[in-house]
């Protein structure tokens, strides 16, 4: 029986997509529920699995075209293509043609098709469970991609990997005579995160106040209480939550940080919904801590360390990724020690926290050691001025500081 895959309902606002990923061939078995193909829109990945046991006849649109909401993009037999789940154990070997070692572009194709931002989720999944590098696994897909069966087979096979080339008894480096270029087309999300920040650039009046917070008391709350906070709320206690309680705090006392400008209003919002920055394989997503004013330190890390998970498996939510009132984005966990982040538009501020480190402070007179942290806050000049700015930056700092206070409400 002949079925038409179609692209998925979009969600509200996206007007089209792109075909990401194929992950089978025309007439290669395939089982029910099985990811077909990649869709990427501006926010999210969606996956097109098939609807029964069968093959593609016949593929109709190729990765990179831009598609629309129900329209037909491949050909489905059901039934067809032998018998699916045999057709899963056959090694990998057996159902594609490995790309020929001899032939320089597709050993191209091939390590280019490994990057991170063009592995389909499961793949990712797979390497991260189980840390691997993905440049060490033989690829045996389309244009020399790294599948699924790919993956499994090596580690079956022990994650053995080529033997490593000989070493030059040089140590400086060797020159191949070439110099190479690789171009890759951004992905939807890439281009929405430039146009985004642009956008913030041109439209908002930026300024960014720093200050520095002595981490000490956190620090020391933490490792008294992390392995029993884990062992109650079955997640790890993070410095996060208490930037996220302290965020809300702050906000209360300065609510102009927490409003935004729409066209010639301000709209102050009488909720705290705090978007967290998180890194995945296509680029920064903001997912967003709905009621954070509600939520305990555990709800936060749970639902953090969900983002982040879902970020990495590209199964992050429209829902998840729109509103927000303020962000928070930690550059320090990539070692960043002072940076200006950039607003999410229609938001008027972002807190940049920055990696921690030890350093001489003058405390009481006395020269002491202390786990130091810079932090910055990014605001639109419009609408917030330099005395609530500073104010709220100071007010996050006392909180940290003293973190009893967070717990107190006072």
């Amino acid at each position: 029986m002949a079925i038409e895959i179609k692209v998925p309902v979009l969600p509200e606002s996206v007007a089209d997509a792109t075909i990401a990923t194929w992950h089978v061939k025309p007439g290669e078995a395939v089982s029910r529920d099985q990811n077909l193909v990649d869709i990427e829109t501006d926010k999210v990945v969606l996956e097109v699995v098939a609807p029964e046991d069968g093959a593609i006849s016949e593929i109709l649109k190729d990765e990179g075209d831009t598609v629309l909401q129900e329209e037909a993009i491949a050909k489905f037999e059901a039934g067809a293509g032998g018998d699916a789940s045999a057709a899963s154990d056959d090694s990998s070997e057996e159902k594609k043609e490995a790309p020929k070692s001899d032939d320089k572009a597709a050993d191209n194709s091939a390590e280019s098709s490994k990057d991170s931002d063009v592995l389909s989720p499961a793949v990712r999944r797979l390497v991260a469970e189980h840390n691997l590098n993905p440049n060490d696994i033989p690829a045996t897909g389309k244009s020399g991609r790294l599948t699924k069966e790919d993956v499994e087979k090596f580690i079956k096979d022990g994650g053995k990997k080529s033997a490593p080339a000989a070493k030059s008894t040089s140590d400086a480096p060797v020159s191949t005579g070439l110099r190479e270029e690789k171009r890759v087309p951004m992905t939807r999300l890439r281009k929405m995160i430039a146009t985004r920040l642009v956008e913030a650039q041109h439209n908002a009046a930026l300024l960014t106040t720093f200050n520095d917070i002595n981490m000490k008391e956190v620090v020391e709350l933490r490792a008294r209480y992390k392995e029993q906070f884990e062992k109650t709320h079955g997640t790890r206690l993070g410095f996060m939550s208490f930037f996220v309680k302290a965020t809300v705090e702050a906000l209360k006392r300065f609510p102009a940080v927490n409003a935004s400008i729409d066209g010639d209003d301000i709209v102050y919002h009488g909720y705290y919904d705090i978007g967290v920055a998180v890194s995945s394989p296509r680029g920064l997503v903001v997912p967003v801590l709905r009621d954070a004013d509600t939520m305990s330190l555990a709800d936060i890390e749970a639902k953090i360390r969900e983002f982040g998970q879902k970020a990495r498996d590209n199964k992050l939510t429209v829902e998840e990724m729109t509103g927000g009132t303020f962000t928070i984005s930690n550059g320090g966990v990539f070692g960043s020690l002072m940076a200006t982040p950039i607003i999410n538009p229609p938001q008027s501020g972002i807190l940049g926290m920055n990696r921690m480190e030890d350093r001489p402070v003058v405390i009481d007179g006395e020269i002491v050691i202390r786990p130091m942290m810079n932090v910055a806050l990014s605001y639109d000049h419009r609408i917030i001025d330099g005395r609530e700015s500073v104010g709220f930056l100071k007010t996050i700092k006392e909180f940290i500081e003293d973190p009893a206070r967070i717990l107190l409400d006072v």
